[in-house]
């Protein structure tokens, strides 16, 4: 009897980490807008798509200290943003990411 509980609880946990890691890189709800302050702080983005754990697309933002914001692909800000930040790229060449942030990922 104490084997199958223990048995039990070991498997619960197992699956509960395993169910975690899943959801680790996913954006699970949109920013809704980002003020034009904050915007000029976008250095990179990142887009999620649709597969495995993540349930939404998603554009992904990275600021200069690191923060990241989940917005909705088809609005128009996220658009012209991410064309914002394209441009600044081409025009200063690709930068490493600073310490704080994670390289883009396509």
């Amino acid at each position: 009897m104490r084997f199958n509980t223990l048995f039990l609880l070991i498997l619960s946990g197992l699956c509960l980490a395993l169910a975690q890691t899943t959801y680790d890189d996913c954006c699970l709800k949109y920013v809704r807008k980002i003020g034009r302050s904050t915007q000029r702080h976008a250095v990179q983005y990142r887009q999620q798509v649709t597969d495995g754990g993540c349930n939404i697309p998603a554009v992904i933002f990275t600021m200069k200290k690191g923060r990241e914001f989940c917005t909705d692909p088809r609005e128009r800000w996220v658009k012209d943003l991410m064309k914002m930040i394209d441009r600044k790229v081409a025009r200063n060449g690709h930068k490493k990411p600073t310490k704080n942030q994670r390289p883009y990922r396509g």
